[in-house]
């Protein structure tokens, strides 16, 4: 493979930002020159000037759902239009729910996923197991999981593939058994149900504002509470998927204090956006119907200052896209909406916009919550996350003097809206490089799915 040299741009960790060199050989970051260290480039060396602009490594989005079948239908993006709108956005590296349904083992959710992904995909991938029929056989293939390179499951204590709190807990004790930890959707599923049939026995069954109305910050934060005690009883590490309020962050804060490692994501939907939508004249809100749902703003504001203040870890997308004709399944039935939304290729430049560019959080945080957590959080440290002789070549050049406009008739992603349509955001994506191979240049994505499937390690504690 060619050596690639990137030149003069400013290298984005967690710690401090500098301008530096880059050699690319291999697939791997070769060399990063600073300090005034000057290469001697052969002349079959490309050089790549990056003066004036940031130089991030690939961004890792560890909660995406492609050619997921749920709410009767399935997920408009699969593996190659997924990963496709992904590196668009400089995700490099994406970590899918693959999911053991009901009747199946873990060994058999795990290869179903894996097949998804035969048509190519284009950034490199790790699956998460998502376990939904707890029994002798699936508490025995955890560790079957561990050794094909998958050591982060989820649990969800609502849908129908809910876990009862019993579930749960030998759960806990078992991935603490086998190194392993696990995300969890904290939604109190008895609730948001006693809830739904008020709404519907007061004639609300078409309303989309019902959806947001069913399942308030309350029920959020009662899981998450649950699920903590559960945990600290287990001795378990624990993930908190998709933080949405400040209810549910301030049973994370009280746990901590009890000295429980809680490990907590949100995403930029719940950075962005509010309540406000479910609102819209007609059917329009459908298309923001998510769950957790959208919230107040002050929940907004609350989550951007956890983050730069280190309370949240991680930023994902939970991107799970559904067009708006698939929407329309829940028009006469608020609760048969399909609950997701797209983002995996505008989480970057989001972040950079909304966070760094807004004063919110510095550059150095976004690359912490973007790269270099993920990294550690899902056992990737060892070649992810970070601008490091030895280490993938996976770089983003993004131009912050540059915009980006979203909308829906250039996104990348199959559905057929944009959350944030017509958004003029700070930045751009210029170049986007996996392990050494350009492949974005200025909104053009080479046309070879590239991606290789990751075999991850034990996640690494860092609370």
């Amino acid at each position: 493979m060619k050596r690639v040299f990137i030149k003069g741009g400013k290298i984005v960790n967690s710690k401090e930002s500098f301008v530096a060199d880059i050699l690319i050989e291999n697939e791997k970051i070769s060399k990063v020159f600073k300090n005034g260290e000057v290469a001697k480039l052969d002349e079959d060396t490309k050089v790549i000037d990056a003066s004036g602009k940031l130089i991030f490594p690939g961004f890792i989005d560890a909660h995406t759902h492609f050619d997921l079948h749920v709410a009767g239908t399935v997920t408009c993006d699969d593996f190659y239009s997924g990963t496709r709108a992904a590196i668009s956005g400089g995700t490099t590296t994406i970590i899918d729910f693959g999911t053991q349904y009901k009747g199946e083992t873990l060994n058999e959710g795990m290869d179903n996923w894996l097949n998804k992904a035969k048509d190519g995909v284009f950034c490199d991938y790790g699956i998460h197991m998502s376990i939904s029929d707890w029994n002798e056989e699936a508490k025995r293939q955890c560790q079957d999981m561990m050794d094909r390179g998958v050591t982060t499951f989820k649990i969800y204590l609502t849908y129908d593939i809910l876990l009862h709190d019993n579930e749960a807990f030998e759960v806990l004790q078992r991935l603490k058994e086998v190194g392993a930890i696990t995300g969890v959707h904290c939604e109190n599923a008895g609730l948001i149900f006693a809830l739904q049939q008020e709404f519907v026995e007061a004639g609300l069954q078409s309303k989309v504002s019902s959806h947001y109305k069913t399942r308030p910050a309350a029920a959020e934060a009662e899981a998450i509470n649950r699920i903590l005690h559960l945990a600290e009883v287990a001795g378990s590490d624990i993930i908190d998927v998709h933080l949405t309020c400040k209810e549910g962050l301030d049973e994370i804060r009280a746990a901590r204090e009890r000295g429980q490692k809680v490990y907590a994501e949100t995403c930029p939907q719940y950075l962005t956006m509010t309540n406000s939508l479910y609102e819209l004249p007609g059917f329009e809100g459908a298309k923001y119907v998510i769950a957790p749902p959208l919230r107040e703003q002050s929940d907004i504001d609350e989550l951007w200052k956890a983050i730069a203040d280190g309370e949240i870890q991680t930023v994902a997308t939970d991107h799970c896209s559904f067009t708006s004709e698939q929407k329309k399944l829940g028009m006469e039935d608020f609760r048969k909406i399909p609950g997701g939304m797209p983002g995996v290729e505008t989480r970057g430049i989001v972040m950079y916009s909304e966070g760094v560019a807004a004063g919110r959080i510095s550059v150095e945080k976004m690359c912490e919550v973007l790269c270099e957590n993920p990294a550690k959080l899902y056992g990737l440290y060892d070649r992810k996350g970070f601008i490091e002789e030895g280490f993938d070549a996976d770089i983003v050049i993004l131009d912050p003097d540059a915009q980006t406009k979203i909308t829906a008739a250039t996104q990348v992603s199959k559905c057929d809206y944009a959350p944030l349509e017509g958004k003029v955001l700070s930045g751009h994506i210029d170049k986007v490089f996996l392990r050494g191979s350009e492949v974005v240049d200025n909104n053009k994505i080479k046309d070879t799915p590239e991606g290789k499937f990751l075999e991850r390690k034990p996640y690494q504690k860092f609370l």
